[in-house]
C-alpha cells in the first residue's frame, strides 16, 4: 500500500498535482514510521522482560533442584546410617552374659561329697585357680500376637554347649493363664527358676545341689494361672519328662514328673514387700545311677529304681527407703526342703548288683540376707544346713552302704560391687562342712558382665 502511495505522488507531481497533497502524503508516512518504531520498542520490551522473567524462574528452579538434590543425599546418608525399626520389628533380642571365677579351694574338688546324700547332678564347687564360669546366650522374641520364644545356650566351663532353656509361651490366653512348652526351669521354689547369672551368690545354696542336683529344668508343659486380686496369687503346674535329677532318664511314653506350685505375695506401706510359696515335685527314678562310696570307703556304682516326693517352702521379704531400691535396700531369701525317696537300690552294679529295699527321708534350708549399704555396693551372708533324717538301705546292703548321722553345713559370705546395671565383681568366701570330716575353705572371685538387651529379672 505504501508503493501505491508512492507510486501515486509520482504520477500526481507528474500531472502537476499541488505540492500541498505531496506534504500530506510524508506527514502519514512519518506517523506511520512512527507507530512501527513505537510497537517495535514495546515489543521489545515485553519481551526483554519475559525473557528477564524466565531466568529468574530457572534460576530458583535450579536451587530448589539442587537443595532437594541435598535433602535426598542427607537423607540417604541417615538412612543407611541408622537401623530400620521396621525391618528390626523383625529381628529377636539377643544378649550375652559372661561369667568367669577365679576358685581357691582348701580340698580336692574331685573329692566332693554331700555325705548321707545320695549325689546328683552339678554338685561340685567347681575347679581351682581361673576358669571361665557358666556362660549364656539368650535369643528371645515374640513369634507372632499369640506366641513369645525364648532361647538360653549355656558355654559350661568344660567347653561344652548345652541347651538351658528353649521354650514357647502363650501372650493370648487372657483371664490370668499362660501356658509354656518345651525346655525350661521348674516355678517350684523361689531360686530355680532364676539364671546363675541372677544369684546372689557365687554358687547355689547346699539344699538345691543336694535335694536337685543344683537346679531343676524339665522338658514338659507348663500352666500358670495369676489371680485377678490386688494381693499376687499364682498356681501353676507342670507335667514333664523328669529326665533330670531326681529323675532319670526312663526311655517310655508318658510323663515322668509332675510339679505344683502356689505362691502369694504384697506390700506393706510402701517399704516393704513379700512373696510366700509352696511346692511339690514329683519324679520317678528308672536305673538312676550314681557313684558314691562304701563303707569300706570305696568307690562304687548304684542304681535306684523309685519315687522321689519332694515338697518346698519359700520366702522372701524386701524392704526399700519409699519404695527406692537405688541407694539402699535389704532381702532376706529363705527355702526349706523335704524329701522322700522310696524304691530298690541296686549296691555295686559292676560286680555284686545286690538288690535291697531303699527309703530315706531327708530335709534341709538356707537362709540368706543381703543389704545394700549404698549404691553399687552390696554385703550378703548365708546359712546352709541339711539334715540326714532316717535312711534304710534295707537288711542285705546295710552291710556295705552307712548312713551316717551327719548333717551337712556351710556358711558364706559375700561382697560385690556393680559399676552399672550391666556389670558385676564379686568376692565369696565360704567354709563348707559338706563332707563328714573335712573342712573345705573356699574364696571366689567372680565377674558377670551382659550384653545386648537384658530384660528384668523376677521378684
Amino acid at each position: 500500500m505504501f508503493r501505491r502511495k508512492l507510486i501515486a505522488s509520482g504520477i500526481s507531481m507528474m500531472l502537476g498535482a499541488p505540492l500541498s497533497a505531496f506534504a500530506a502524503d510524508n506527514a502519514e508516512m512519518l506517523q506511520i514510521r512512527n507507530e512501527i518504531r513505537s510497537m517495535k520498542q514495546s515489543y521489545e520490551a515485553r519481551i526483554e522482560a519475559l525473557e528477564q522473567r524466565l531466568q529468574r524462574a530457572e534460576a530458583k528452579a535450579g536451587k530448589a533442584d539442587n537443595r532437594n538434590a541435598q535433602a535426598e543425599a542427607v537423607t540417604a546418608q541417615i538412612t543407611s546410617s541408622a537401623p530400620s525399626s521396621v525391618s528390626n520389628a523383625f529381628n529377636p533380642a539377643i544378649s550375652l552374659i559372661l561369667s568367669g571365677t577365679y576358685s581357691s579351694l582348701s580340698q580336692d574338688p574331685a573329692n566332693y561329697r554331700i555325705t548321707g546324700f545320695i549325689p546328683g547332678g552339678e554338685i561340685e564347687p567347681g575347679t581351682r585357680g581361673f576358669s571361665l564360669a557358666e556362660s549364656e546366650l539368650i535369643v528371645s522374641a515374640n513369634i507372632d500376637p499369640n506366641f513369645y520364644g525364648r532361647l538360653t545356650l549355656a558355654l559350661a566351663p568344660d567347653n561344652t554347649l548345652g541347651v538351658e532353656e528353649a521354650a514357647v509361651q502363650t501372650t493370648t490366653l487372657g483371664h490370668g493363664l499362660t501356658a509354656k512348652a518345651g525346655r525350661f526351669y521348674s516355678g517350684i521354689g523361689y531360686l530355680n527358676e532364676q539364671h546363675p547369672h541372677a544369684w546372689d551368690f557365687v554358687d547355689a545354696p547346699l539344699a538345691y545341689k543336694a535335694f536337685l542336683g543344683r537346679q531343676y529344668g524339665n522338658d514338659g508343659m507348663q500352666l500358670k494361672w495369676v489371680a485377678p486380686t490386688n494381693t499376687f496369687l499364682e498356681f501353676g503346674a507342670e507335667a514333664g519328662r523328669g529326665s533330670n535329677f531326681p529323675g532319670s532318664e526312663r526311655n517310655k511314653n508318658g510323663t515322668g514328673s509332675y510339679a505344683l506350685f502356689a505362691h502369694v505375695g504384697d506390700d506393706i506401706g510402701t517399704d516393704h514387700s513379700w512373696r510366700a510359696g509352696l511346692s511339690w515335685l514329683h519324679n520317678t527314678a528308672k536305673s538312676r545311677t550314681y557313684d558314691d562310696l562304701d563303707s569300706a570307703g570305696n568307690m562304687v556304682s548304684n542304681s535306684l529304681d523309685g519315687n522321689s516326693r519332694l515338697w518346698l517352702a519359700d520366702f522372701v521379704w524386701k524392704w526399700a527407703p519409699n519404695g527406692n531400691p537405688a541407694y539402699r535396700n535389704f532381702k532376706l531369701q529363705g527355702e526349706y526342703f523335704r524329701r522322700q525317696e522310696i524304691g530298690d537300690l541296686t549296691f555295686d552294679t559292676v560286680n555284686l548288683a545286690s538288690i535291697d529295699r531303699y527309703s530315706a527321708t531327708q530335709s534341709g534350708w538356707y537362709l540368706q540376707g543381703v543389704y545394700q549399704f549404698m549404691p553399687r555396693w552390696r554385703v550378703g551372708l548365708r546359712a546352709d544346713r541339711l539334715d540326714s533324717g532316717t535312711v534304710d538301705y534295707g537288711s542285705v546292703n546295710s552291710a556295705n552302704l552307712s548312713a551316717p548321722a551327719y548333717n551337712p553345713s556351710r556358711n558364706s559370705l559375700m561382697f560385690d560391687y556393680s559399676p552399672s546395671e550391666y556389670s558385676r565383681m564379686r568376692l565369696q568366701l565360704a567354709q563348707d562342712k559338706s563332707h563328714q570330716g573335712v573342712t573345705d575353705n573356699q574364696l571366689f572371685l567372680q565377674y558377670i558382665m551382659s550384653l545386648g538387651a537384658h530384660g528384668a529379672h523376677k521378684f
